[in-house]
């Protein structure tokens, strides 16, 4: 006679699921843009390297090492009045396969009177099956500068990782004072390879960048910005302003590709190096 001396109630085995919340906020005081509160919680860390100039760098480390189903992640950034602070990560975030439940990345950005905030994270990659619903949003001042870029990535060409399925939700905001001045939203759902290839959404590309300038100068920058997007062999990219904005867009096959196009189109657009820790 055989016992089960493990009883099995069918019920689907519970997930360690990883969640991370930063909040942090940074203020002009003395000619140099200092901390003024950091709140961290979970696996989500922030990272004060120091620096020579006036401004103030700031770094987001996930220390679960990626994003996977149904992880939740919020990031809270505000430089004050006069404050310059610019954000960036250590590396590409990776977000893997899911078998259902969807994870969640929220940004809250803040530009205070005169203030100036980049959010300058590098790329995120997708594998197959991954499932990310990413909401940014940002608050500014009528004077102050924002400048915000994404890179997605769907999978690696030189790893052969192909990304056939998938959910992919990006979502943008901004607000200069109370009124709305930009919304974007990207919604891929299902066959992402197929949607890829079709020409009025990737044309086959499987790499792409967004950076988004709003500030006082950003429609008077559109020229000099389109001398810089000179045509490529493996990056295509195009500008336009309006009404306070500057947009450009990035799209390759590869992520190689993509990262030899707007590595130098920051270095030039901001008339700075990158952030150090895009160069380790």
């Amino acid at each position: 006679m055989f016992v089960n001396a493990l009883p099995f109630d069918g019920a689907p085995a519970l997930r360690q699921r990883a969640a991370g919340r930063v909040s942090f906020a940074a203020a002009a005081l003395d000619g140099r843009t200092r901390p003024m509160r950091i709140e961290e919680s979970g696996s989500m860390r922030i990272r004060l390297p120091k620096g020579e100039g006036a401004g103030l760098d700031a770094v987001l480390v996930n220390t679960a090492g990626g994003i996977a189903c149904g992880d939740r992640f919020s990031v809270e950034v505000e430089a004050q009045a006069e404050a310059s602070v610019t954000v960036s990560t250590p590396a590409a975030e990776k977000v893997y396969r899911s078998d259902g439940p969807v994870s969640n990345l929220s940004v809250k950005l803040t530009a205070g009177a005169g203030g100036r905030l980049e959010w300058l994270p590098q790329e995120t990659i997708l594998f197959d099956n991954a499932r990310l619903d990413r909401k940014l949003e940002a608050a500014m001042a009528a004077d102050a500068s924002l400048t915000l870029l994404e890179a997605v990535v769907f999978g690696r060409e030189a790893r052969a990782e192909h990304v056939v399925d998938g959910l992919f939700i990006d979502r943008w905001r901004i607000r200069r004072g109370s009124r709305l001045v930009y919304a974007d939203t990207l919604w891929l759902d299902g066959p992402i390879a197929d949607l890829l290839r079709k020409p009025s959404i990737g044309n086959g590309a499987r790499a792409f960048a967004t950076l988004i300038h709003a500030a006082p100068d950003a429609e008077a920058r559109l020229e000099s910005v389109r001398e810089q997007l000179s045509p490529g062999h493996c990056c295509d990219a195009a500008a336009s302003a309006w009404n306070g904005l500057l947009a450009v867009r990035f799209c390759a096959v590869t992520i190689e590709a993509l990262r030899a196009a707007i590595c130098p189109f920051l270095v030039t657009f901001r008339a700075e190096p990158l952030p150090r820790v895009w160069l380790s």
